[in-house]
């Protein structure tokens, strides 16, 4: 499914407090971004429990109960973790990856808010959430009578929102640092073969293993750490920016002069990384459009042209990612890649004499 509107993490909460309270709620959104631990904070903000149910590991009778004969009539018997007596959250995870058969079980639980005689208690809240297909995730298609019986809502990742949580809650400083420098790594999408990817959910799972270590943490811990974690490039990135923080090289001080590009051999995976936050800056803070260019941003451009320059002394190949497409298909702006073209032509020509993407 793809998404017309979608809502970050702050705005989803705001979402469930005036729409899950009336109406039965599906959150759509790739793994690892969050979605259960929102819906557990919403369930605790209403003063509910929250009880969980796993979608793909369900069986109809998981959900309508067993048969019970009771004065010569058969009943069907809920389980207790449904059929409770005070008011709650229930919140059906991976909903869109259990059968057809469980989902017809959940028609009159979510539509009629009942299950054979039982009704969920008056005050009680349902939430499903599922992956979509383009997510590499186990689904199953949603039939159209459960589709029209939910109000549904497209979650994606704000860089901004997680890194105000992880301030409030623990996360590992390495891990908050980097994010903070690279919010483009936050979330990835997850790959079509087997490998670890990163999201919120490994950051923070990176994060948990970093404390778990304390003092003992060394660069052959944290490559084993972040490569068992994250993306591989984004592993790779991760440790050489650990490297970075123990030598005290900062991309500001590089952009204002006071510090020059880490030149030796052993430093060669520092330098990549710094070019790579150098290119995000760049992207993040030059404006798409010519016409759009202040004279704030003509300074960085020019700082930025001059850094290319000493950088493609030190390593071409580096230099030439920087200002080559990257493998999203984003590339820095084209009036400041006009301006690389004319002033470092040779960042443009390629070992093999092809050009690169400008």
């Amino acid at each position: 499914m793809n998404p017309v509107v979608t809502v970050t993490q702050t705005e989803l909460f705001d979402f469930l407090l005036n729409v899950a309270v009336c109406r039965p709620v599906f959150i759509w959104g790739p793994p690892g971004i969050g979605k259960s631990s929102i819906v557990q904070q919403f369930a605790r903000s209403v003063g509910l429990p929250c009880v969980s149910l796993l979608g793909s590991q369900l069986a109809p009778e998981d959900i309508i109960g067993v048969p019970q004969i009771v004065d010569s009539v058969s009943r069907f018997c809920p389980p207790a973790m449904i059929a409770r007596s005070e008011p709650y959250c229930l919140f059906l995870d991976e909903l869109n990856a259990c059968s057809h058969e469980v989902q017809k079980a959940f028609y009159s639980l979510i539509h009629e808010r009942r299950i054979g005689e039982y009704e969920l208690p008056v005050g009680s809240i349902v939430i499903g959430a599922g992956n979509r297909s383009q997510d590499s995730a186990i689904v199953k298609p949603m039939s159209s009578a459960l589709m029209n019986r939910l109000v549904h809502v497209h979650l994606r990742v704000s860089h901004r929102d997680w890194l105000a949580w992880a301030l409030e809650n623990n996360i590992h400083s390495l891990v908050v640092e980097y994010i903070q420098t690279r919010t483009d790594q936050l979330w990835t999408q997850p790959p079509k073969h087997e490998e670890p990817f990163s999201t919120p959910r490994s950051w923070h799972m990176l994060s948990d293993a970093l404390h778990e270590y304390g003092d003992k943490l060394d660069d052959k811990v944290i490559e084993l750490l972040a490569y068992g974690c994250l993306s591989p490039q984004h592993a790779t990135q991760f440790k050489a920016f650990n490297k970075q923080v123990k030598n005290r090289f900062k991309l500001s001080s590089i952009m204002s002069g006071d510090m020059k590009w880490p030149a030796e051999a052993e430093d060669r995976d520092l330098l990549y990384f710094l070019a790579q936050s150098f290119r995000a800056q760049l992207l993040r803070d030059l404006p798409a459009e010519k016409d759009a260019v202040t004279g704030r941003h003509r300074e960085l451009a020019h700082t930025g042209k001059a850094l290319l320059k000493d950088l493609s002394v030190i390593s071409l190949e580096i230099a030439q990612m920087v200002v080559a497409e990257d493998e999203n298909g984003k590339t820095l702006p084209s009036w400041f890649l006009v301006e690389v073209v004319r002033d470092l032509p040779r960042l443009v020509d390629r070992k093999d004499g092809a050009q690169s993407k400008v």
